[in-house]
């Protein structure tokens, strides 16, 4: 044989698109076995090494990259937003079993017993038992076995797409094996395990960011994140337990057979399952589940049961929109018993004194509970809450702890009754009782240090400044060693305070041996972070700024009506009490604490040097108010003796305050008809200021129309769709700029869609239109639409 002959012979070297099928199927498969048996073949650098000869061959053939490629779990592009995703089958909640108790199985039993038809003398009805885990509800949909889309279960009818956020748990394979049905929506729950949530907090704390609550919270947050790479970071975990759209797969006859099948299919399913017989079965399950629940890797807040047969389930259907054939029988809420060591006073942002029980250390419902809310001093007194009682803790809904009740049998002589103190704790200003109100309040304002931080919190908020990186410890820290003072200052930091500034100190363990104490320092990197994020907050919009600055009773919406009356801030703090309440929708309540707000010399001040360091973004002309109805001043006037018939008389008469008072006869000006009333009331001078400050504003008084203008807009009347990823705008730019063309935005394509504006990435919603027949243009041509019609400069 000839050494051409030995070539010969050899096998040929796979073809890249086999070798990447290879690849595939390899590392679905360790994949599989490192994630969901937890039982791994290969060590990880053989499974890094692999993986990285797969990126180098797509990256040599893009051709061959798929949907399903592992290399695309991570990495996904930052999104603007969530996407709006109908489910082709209703995510529909299921009834909650309210006794807790053995007999809440047995009511489930004779309800379906009763449904079916069924005697006493019949065999047991036939059920699968598992557990209710304590996370998200997701919906996977997969078409011809890859998944191409995952979703929240939102409001059952509608949820947001979070599929690049689902590829990066490493549970949930992006090819299902041995399924190619051309549709198939599992459903079921992400979650995270106790042992990695505790991991996660402590590379938090390593880091100095904020540590996370609980295990639920801390995975629904991650699936909602915009960016999947962070989303990567979160150790989050999966089951499936149920079907949505099935199209093309003979479902199994029964549940748990149906599960069985997603478990080939190399989906997690839960161990912790059983199929049942009646109540007497359900009773076991339910028991056992209670006797093992502190011990299970996760939190559940109960078990469901379900009838097992589909052809049984099927004849059951629904009540109202709850299945006949389920039930949740969660456990009673986890009550421990400990001792109230002290009750303290916390001050909140806006001044609130809350009452604190401080506990001896208990562990309740998966964590450790040292304090709990005493609401009040109401509350406190109902409860009769003393230092030094024996009281019975709950975790209400799993998340807040709450004193129950106190056993009065253990109570220990002399124990005093608890007072609201009537001077702030921390700033010993006044504390008052406003009429009407459960609640005391610190009258100290902002020179109150505790409310100051607070007060700094809620302004660096995502949802008011979004000062990314000024987390609570951070700004506690700034505050205390008073590099905060006011909300000014977060534009005035500079690198020489922040790098090496300690945030902490932490025993750490030495090479010697020896633990001693380490500083937890600011580097670089996070300097830059904070410094960037300032820098970024000076061209927040004015209504961000203003609901930043934590005004009592002004929450998001009416920081964007404030903005929109006024225009800028100089405008807004030398309003007067009657011009705010000019405004639609804004009571007389929320009027009186903006302008107690800006009376303050204080707030005044800090306004005053934050806008000589930041510039907020007005509205744009198109969303300001223009024309107040005459109707509303007259409405305020509340003139004793004229009621609405008159007032609207007058109105429709005179379309504008200037109009009636220069058709008012001398002899009228001080007559004691309704028209000299109303004269004498809008010359008053502080009806006078109103006048005045309106024409500043440059609003006009007449009826509150716009028809004619708006019909002028280029899409007036249109109703328009964006969908996919835009290059040149954000999505919420996007809708904007669409708004300010008199559109109205939607976030479905139906048969009333005039238009569907559609950027890379686009995904049902485009499809949808094709088969609408709705008109789709792309980003560039939306520009230019923008630019020729006047609307974009």
């Amino acid at each position: 044989m000839t050494i051409s002959d030995l070539f010969d012979a050899a096998p040929a070297a796979p073809s890249p698109a086999v070798r990447v099928q290879e690849l595939h199927q390899l590392l679905h498969h360790h994949a599989h076995r490192y994630y969901v048996l937890d039982a791994p073949e290969i060590p990880d650098a053989e499974y890094d090494r692999l993986f990285r000869e797969l990126q180098a061959l797509e990256a040599a053939h893009p051709e061959l990259l798929t949907p399903d490629s592992p290399t695309q779990r991570v990495g996904g592009k930052v999104l603007d937003g969530l996407m709006p995703v109908r489910h082709a089958v209703p995510m529909l909640s299921i009834e909650t079993e309210t006794d807790t108790t053995e007999q809440g199985a047995q009511n489930f039993d004779a309800r379906v017993r009763k449904a079916l038809g069924l005697l006493e003398s019949d065999p047991p009805v036939e059920y699968a038992a598992e557990l209710k885990f304590d996370g998200l509800a997701i919906n996977l949909r997969y078409e011809r076995g890859v998944l191409v889309q995952a979703a929240t279960r939102g409001d059952g009818e509608t949820g947001e797409d979070v599929t690049q956020n689902i590829r990066t748990i490493g549970q949930i394979p992006l090819r299902l094996q041995g399924c190619e049905a051309p549709v198939l929506e599992v459903r079921g729950e992400v979650y995270m395990r106790r042992d990695d949530f505790e991991s996660l907090n402590e590379k938090q704390r390593e880091k100095g960011d904020k540590t996370f609550i609980n295990p639920r919270n801390t995975a629904a947050g991650a699936i909602r994140q915009l960016d999947p790479a962070l989303v990567a970071q979160r150790p989050l975990s999966f089951f499936a337990y149920g079907l949505g759209e099935v199209q093309g797969w003979s479902v199994p006859t029964t549940h748990a057979l149906m599960l069985d099948a997603l478990l080939a299919m190399g989906l997690p399913v839960c161990v912790e399952r059983t199929v049942a017989q009646g109540a007497e079965g359900l009773t076991v399950f339910h028991e056992a589940v209670r006797a093992k629940r502190d011990t299970l890797p996760f939190d559940i807040d109960g078990v469901v049961y379900k009838v097992n047969s589909l052809q049984l389930q099927q004849q059951l259907g629904f009540k109202t929109r709850e299945p006949r054939w389920a039930v949740a029988h969660k456990y009673p809420a986890q009550e421990m018993l400990t001792t109230v060591q002290a009750i303290e006073v916390q001050v909140g942002r806006t001044g609130k004194l809350t009452p604190v029980a401080k506990l001896a250390p208990v562990f309740v419902g998966g964590v450790t509970v040292t304090n709990a809310t005493l609401h009040n001093e109401d509350e406190a007194r109902r409860k009769d809450v003393r230092v030094g009682d024996t009281v019975i803790v709950r975790r209400a809904g799993d998340v807040i702890p709450e004193v129950v009740s106190v056993l009065l049998e253990k109570r220990q002589p002399g124990a005093k009754v608890f007072t609201m103190p009537h001077s702030c704790p921390v700033c010993d200003s006044v504390a008052v009782r406003e009429e009407g109100e459960a609640d005391y309040r610190c009258t100290g304002g902002l020179f109150c240090s505790a409310q100051r931080v607070q007060a700094m919190i809620h302004f660096a908020h995502r949802q008011t400044m979004d000062l990314e990186g000024f987390g609570d410890e951070i700004i506690e820290k700034f505050v205390e060693k008073g590099l905060l003072k006011t909300v000014v200052d977060f534009f005035r930091l500079d690198q020489s305070l922040l790098i090496g500034f300690v945030l902490r100190e932490e025993p750490f363990l030495y090479k010697d041996g020896e633990v001693r104490l380490k500083a937890v320092k600011i580097q670089k990197d996070l300097a830059d972070k904070l410094l960037k994020s300032a820098e970024k907050a000076r061209t927040r919009p004015l209504a961000k700024v203003i609901h930043g600055l934590g005004i009592r009773h002004v929450g998001e919406a009416t920081a964007k009506d404030l903005a929109r009356f006024f225009g800028t801030m100089d405008a807004l703090v030398a309003s007067s009490l009657e011009t705010l309440q000019l405004i639609d929708g804004l009571g007389e309540t929320t009027a009186e604490s903006v302008v107690q707000f800006f009376t303050e010399p204080h707030n005044r001040s800090v306004v005053t040097s934050l806008l000589e360091e930041i510039s907020p973004v007005a509205p744009a002309n198109a969303e300001r108010v223009r024309v107040l109805p005459f109707t509303r001043l007259l409405g305020c006037l509340s003139i004793k003796g004229i009621g609405a018939v008159t007032l609207t008389r007058v109105a429709e008469k005179f379309s504008t305050p200037q109009s009636f008072l220069s058709s008012i006869s001398p002899d009228e000006e001080s007559g004691g008809a309704p028209e000299g009333l109303i004269y004498q009331a809008l010359c008053a001078p502080r009806w006078s200021r109103v006048l005045d400050e309106i024409k500043s504003l440059g609003i006009e008084w007449g009826a509150p129309v716009r028809e004619s203008e708006d019909q002028a807009l280029p899409l007036y009347g249109k109703t328009v769709v964006i969908t996919g990823s835009m290059e040149r705008f954000s999505r919420d730019s996007a809708k904007e700029y669409a708004e300010r063309a008199g559109a109205k935005v939607s976030g479905s394509v139906s048969r009333k869609t005039d238009l569907v504006i559609a950027g890379p990435g686009a995904g049902s919603k485009l499809e949808d239109a094709k088969k609408l027949g709705v008109e789709v243009i792309d980003e560039e041509k939306f520009v230019r639409f923008l630019t020729i019609s006047g609307v974009l400069q």
